[in-house]
């Protein structure tokens, strides 16, 4: 699986990726989608929610378990990835590419993400 370059993590396995100055794309590490199994359900916010660092912004269901999702950075939901609601199992094939969950306009990005690690620390962490 190609991670793209430039993405931090949460320690709740959620990735953080800039497109530009304010707007970040969300979603789940292949880690999580990988521990989750094969996802049949994606609940994903509506689109001008705001959410603080932390707080479960979407649930995802798997043939294993429900798990909750956690804002890695505070900010305003501008867009949601539609596919994945309609087609889920998308999470489990591209969680980077095609799997992304939403994208937010960050508040301050550089206070929230002080605790995330870069991708290759955040595998070593798993370890």
């Amino acid at each position: 699986m190609i991670v793209p370059e430039g993405i931090l993590c949460s320690k709740s396995h959620e990735y953080v990726k800039e497109e530009n100055e304010s707007l970040y794309t969300i979603g789940l590490t292949d880690y999580a989608v990988e521990q989750l199994g094969d996802i049949v359900f994606i609940e994903l916010p509506e689109i001008d929610t705001e959410f603080s660092k932390g707080e479960v912004f979407a649930t995802v269901e798997s043939v294993k378990a429900a798990s909750e999702i956690y804002m890695p950075v505070g900010g305003k939901i501008v867009q949601i990835n539609e596919k994945l609601v309609e087609s889920p199992e998308i999470l489990n094939e591209s969680p980077y590419d095609e799997g992304w969950l939403i994208k937010i306009e960050a508040n301050d990005f550089h206070a929230d993400s002080g605790d995330l690690l870069e991708y290759s620390d955040y595998k070593d962490e798993l370890e």
